[in-house]
């Protein structure tokens, strides 16, 4: 018997130790199963029934109010384009280079925030995440503790992430944390001014309660209801898994690949090919059908964040470009590109072009957990930090009828100005009975009016990380919860990629900014649920590189 028991004592410490050796691989087996049990019952791709405007006009193209198409891409960092003299491994974007060509460059264009979601709330709304409570990427349920895990096994050299489970089972289901149905948006705001309206691609801004793309103003909504541009193992496409980051890992076994269609999360079905072409075909078709009345289109488009898949056309027309993730990511820039090339030569074709204003932008910079050291050169940083790199983006806007080709903004504005421009574009009223943060570019943009102009502060707001910027100044707080508060001062007018510190050597301008950080945060309504989650970000480093004692880090809440 004692030999026995000794046998079976020795079994499971045999198999508890083979278990914890492979733990990760086996809670994204099971993360991957309980994906496939998702996603088991995803119809086959189907006609969308967009919309259709009167078969001929009612009256001419000039003599009515402008189409507006809002074209944002994902994580696509400054770099990235050829417009500004970079381009990936040297690659060029023409269909976005003509898009900026054609209209005005805001040369100090940043984002709402340094993550997609409040970023994407902010063009909605013209509101900070103060007014919102709208203040963290909602992540699934989860997906915080898997990738801390996955994290903790990795030997990346960074301190631990710091995660809240028993805050997390408190929460809100990811499907309602998103911007509230009281908010209004630029949809509504358009749609009460006689448009038509529709949304293709991305959301993240909540599916129910409300929240939904379809329950916030848009006639018609074709969202991204999981994550793969293409399923895996499909012949078209060309896959790049990055063994580096947790969070990579864990898309690849806990996305799918579905679309719906003013459902929400109900009623899945295959999108019609990969990502960023189909969400463009369906586009040309919300074109066509609406040209003959004023309509709204919005345009988010998934890449080219991870997980990175390329089709293979791409892919093999880049084969100067390494190494491999680099080539992928490269072409899901170039399938970008190709979706605002088709989309310009759409609106040529149809004679819409001259009465049509079209936005070009991204919803922060680029990643630094791609393993991909210039996307956002010359600045630094990635997305998720603060730093030049994570918040400042492109911003591109054309409207032959009113803005000159050629035109040059170096005015900052940001992404809460989307709003009120738009609205301004279709001569529509808004919203009185709230705070609108954001103002109209047009003045600055056409040259009517730029000389009035006054603004001279913006905030951003993730938790504890807050940043202002006032004039040529900007002041980055962190309070870091491993060592206390971090401070950096910068004089973006002369040092605009932030290399020398003035935190130290000027502290009446420190005084001075954080007096409008302390005011800003003093008007909060607070967010609408708490960030379960901090990770360290290294601001010169790529997730693909060992963290060193004195490297630069922050620790940022989602």
């Amino acid at each position: 018997m004692k030999k026995l028991l000794l046998l079976l004592l020795v079994i499971v410490v045999v198999v508890g130790a083979t278990a914890w050796s492979k733990r990760v691989d086996i809670i994204l087996s099971l993360a991957k199963y309980k994906t496939s049990q998702k996603y088991a019952d995803v119809a086959p791709t189907r006609e969308i029934p967009w919309q259709r405007g009167p078969e001929t006009p009612a009256d001419l193209v000039g003599e009515r109010l402008p189409n507006i198409i809002l074209i944002v891409a994902d994580d696509l960092g400054y770099n990235d384009i050829s417009t500004f003299g970079g381009g990936v491994g040297g690659m060029q974007t023409p269909g976005i280079d003509r898009l900026a060509a054609e209209g005005a460059v805001f040369t100090q264009s940043y984002s709402g925030a340094s993550t997609c979601a409040p970023s994407r709330a902010m063009m909605m709304t013209g509101r900070y995440p103060t007014r919102t409570g709208f203040e963290f990427t909602p992540t699934p349920a989860g997906m915080a503790k898997i990738v801390g895990v996955v994290a903790a096994s990795m030997d990346s050299g960074l301190p631990s992430s710091i995660y809240d489970e028993a805050l997390e089972e408190s929460q809100p289901p990811y499907e309602r944390k998103g911007l509230p149905a009281s908010e209004v948006t630029i949809a509504e705001t358009l749609k009460a001014q006689g448009y038509n309206t529709a949304h293709i691609g991305k959301w993240h801004l909540g599916r129910e309660n409300g929240m939904a793309p379809h329950d916030q103003g848009f006639d018609d909504s074709l969202l991204m209801q999981s994550g793969l541009n293409l399923p895996e193992d499909d012949p078209n496409v060309v896959n790049a898994k990055l063994s580096f980051d947790p969070i990579d890992r864990f898309l690849w076994a806990g996305i799918g690949f579905s679309a719906t269609y003013n459902s929400g999360d109900a009623e899945k079905f295959k999108p019609g090919g990969y990502l960023t072409d189909y969400w463009t075909d369906e586009s040309i078709k919300v074109i066509k059908a609406n040209k003959n009345r004023p309509f709204f289109l919005y345009l988010a488009h998934w890449g080219p964040h991870t997980p990175l898949q390329a089709t293979r056309q791409d892919y093999d027309a880049l084969s100067g470009i390494e190494p491999h993730r680099k080539r992928v990511y490269a072409g899901m820039i170039r399938a970008v590109d190709r979706s605002v090339s088709r989309i310009l030569d759409t609106l040529e074709e149809e004679g819409i072009a001259d009465n049509t204003v079209v936005v070009f932008t991204s919803d922060n910079g680029g990643a630094g957990y791609i393993g991909i050291p210039d996307v956002n050169s010359p600045y630094r940083g990635w997305k998720i930090t603060m730093f030049e790199g994570g918040i400042r983006v492109p911003m591109f806007v054309k409207w032959p009828a009113k803005i000159a080709s050629g035109t040059t903004v170096k005015t900052p504005v940001a992404h809460i100005d989307m709003m009120p421009t738009l609205a301004a574009a279709a001569g529509a009223a808004i919203p009185v009975d709230v705070a609108i943060d954001g103002v109209d570019l047009l003045p600055l943009a056409t040259g009517e009016g730029s000389d009035n102009w006054s603004r001279e502060t913006l905030f951003w707001q993730n938790g504890h990380y807050q940043v202002v910027r006032h004039g040529d100044w900007k002041l980055q707080l962190n309070d870091r919860p491993t060592d206390g508060l971090q401070k950096w001062l910068y004089n973006l007018a002369e040092d605009p990629t932030e290399q020398n510190n003035l935190a130290a050597s000027h502290p009446e301008k420190l005084k001075e900014l954080g007096a409008l950080l302390a005011a800003h945060q003093a008007s909060s309504r607070g967010p609408l649920y708490e960030s379960v989650v901090q990770m360290p970000v290294m601001v010169d480093k790529t997730l693909a590189e060992k963290f060193v004692e004195g490297d630069e880090y922050v620790y940022t809440p989602n």
